[in-house]
């Protein structure tokens, strides 16, 4: 399906906007308004230009830039199309209100090295929005790996034994599956097909024999271990020793999305729907995703302290994705596109009250929280809407992406993957419900909190509640990330 194509060097400004504001705030590290109005500008203007570009989209017009060719056929190229104006809009929207989380969070806990903090917050957006916008693979694979080394001193902010180890952890598997897996899938991709332009049917079909092909598959698939795919996933509870907003920062905003985004964006652009079909690809792809989820999912069950359950239902919850993409039925990659943007607004509202609720009262473990929906019931009525949306539950934009992947699965014929959906459903409420019901309905003498309403600073509750009714609203108004996701379908699969 040929677009319609326009020169424009939007893209590319979206990309520099955080890196260029990252002078300014080292320059005003010692004036922290300063600082932080300089990122909420920042925040705002890269919004305002990943926005700008959104009608065009829309009206079905690709917008290129090309910033440098480095070897014939190859070059650094930024491409916007639906799919990647959905995951930009989405991160460029919740920049917005982590900067704001981050300010109230920061401050209350008198965290130390707060300028730095900022600075690789922003560098992480950059190479985001980079990802978002690439054209090719090589473009891709040198924004996954800015994005790195970028989270990495926000994953070590504590600079403790354990915040080292962590960060020790998150590099081996996230550098060193990028570097063992994803650069040799690309040079032998190239050497197959002589370029690394994304295609919309792919470019790797009639250049290499089945078992090659395959083996490419599954290097790209593992090798993107920001998908925390299983075995390679343990990295993403290691990385929970982080401050609040960064795990924020990990499950929703960035990192992980950026790990499905690319195995989505490789799979449809790489090889194409129809020659993962052909060559029956897609079956272990979905049963690695299921395997994924129930896993995950049952894990998370048996985990006391909040944010090590949230980061094992981000391990299931990011399978959706690949296990809708694999569906290659058009629902079913409706679906896992769309859980990019409804998953992102449910788990960022649920870490943000994770970390409300340890600035108000410094507990982590749900067994210490017993009847804290008395002192903080503003929070815990915003993890509860959080909740409904990860489990797929109306009045919450959950519900529509779970909803498409259901359908893709009867459109796919894969009638085993419908009871992994809807047992996984299950199993998010298992973990979540108790909690919220503890938090709000224990009896008096079990209560270890007094009814006195305390919440956290209206910095840390006020972005919750936005990201909280935003997952309502998504319900009732899903687009344009709904119709973005259809485009993208259209474009791959011509239905």
């Amino acid at each position: 399906m040929n677009m319609e194509t326009i020169i424009s060097i939007k893209p590319l400004l979206a990309v520099l906007v955080s890196l260029l504001v990252v002078p300014i705030l080292v320059l005003s590290g010692k004036r922290p308004n300063v600082r932080e109005a300089c990122t909420f500008l920042a925040a705002g203007i890269k919004f305002l230009i990943v926005l700008s570009m959104v009608p065009v989209i829309l009206n079905g017009t690709q917008i290129v830039y090309t910033i440098a060719e480095v070897i014939p056929g190859v070059a650094i190229k930024l491409r916007v199309d639906s799919f990647g104006m959905l995951f930009a809009l989405v991160s460029s929207s919740l920049w917005i209100v982590t900067s704001a989380y981050s300010i109230g969070y920061m401050r209350k806990l008198k965290e130390h090295s707060q300028t730095r903090y900022f600075c690789f917050f922003a560098l992480a957006l950059s190479a985001t929005i980079g990802v978002a916008f690439s054209a090719n693979l090589l473009t891709l694979y040198l924004f996954y790996e800015m994005l790195s080394f970028a989270t990495y001193p926000l994953v070590t902010h504590h600079q403790d034994h354990e915040a080292r180890s962590s960060g020790r952890k998150y590099l081996l598997y996230i550098v060193g599956t990028s570097i063992g897996f994803v650069l040799p899938a690309m040079l032998i991709s190239y050497s197959l097909a002589g370029t690394l332009d994304f295609s919309s049917q792919g470019f790797l079909a009639g250049t290499g024999s089945k078992p090659l092909i395959g083996l490419l598959c599954f290097m790209f698939l593992f090798g993107f271990a920001k998908a925390a795919i299983m075995p390679f996933h343990s990295w993403l509870p290691a990385a929970m020793v982080a401050p609040t907003p960064v795990s924020a920062l990990l499950h929703a905003v960035a990192v992980v999305k950026v790990g499905v985004f690319c195995v989505a964006r490789v799979l449809t652009g790489v090889f194409g729907t129809d020659l993962l079909f052909s060559l029956n690809l897609n079956v272990p792809i979905i049963y690695i995703a299921s395997f994924t989820i129930m896993a995950g999912s049952l894990i998370a069950l048996s985990q006391d302290n909040l944010k090590r359950l949230l980061a094992f239902s981000t391990i299931a919850q990011l399978s959706y994705i690949v296990l809708g993409i694999g569906l290659l039925s058009p629902k079913g990659m409706t679906g896992g596109m769309l859980h990019i943007a409804m998953h992102a607004f449910g788990k960022i509202t649920l870490f943000f009250c994770a970390g409300a609720i340890f600035v108000a009262t410094g507990k982590k473990n749900i067994s210490e929280m017993i009847g804290i929906g008395r002192r903080m019931p503003v929070t815990m009525a915003a993890f509860f809407i959080g909740s409904l949306s990860i489990i797929g539950m109306p009045p919450c934009g959950g519900f529509i992406s779970k909803w498409y992947l259901v359908l893709g699965t009867l459109e796919a014929h894969q009638l085993p993957i419908l009871f992994v959906l809807l047992t996984s459903s299950l199993l998010n409420a298992a973990y979540f419900m108790p909690f919220v019901y503890k938090a709000f309905f224990c009896r008096p003498e079990d209560a270890m909190f007094e009814s006195r309403v305390q919440e956290a600073p209206a910095f840390c509750v006020v972005p919750l509640v936005i990201t909280a009714l935003i997952s309502v609203i998504l319900l009732f108004y899903p687009q344009p990330f709904l119709r973005l996701a259809k485009m993208m379908v259209q474009s791959i699969t011509g239905v």
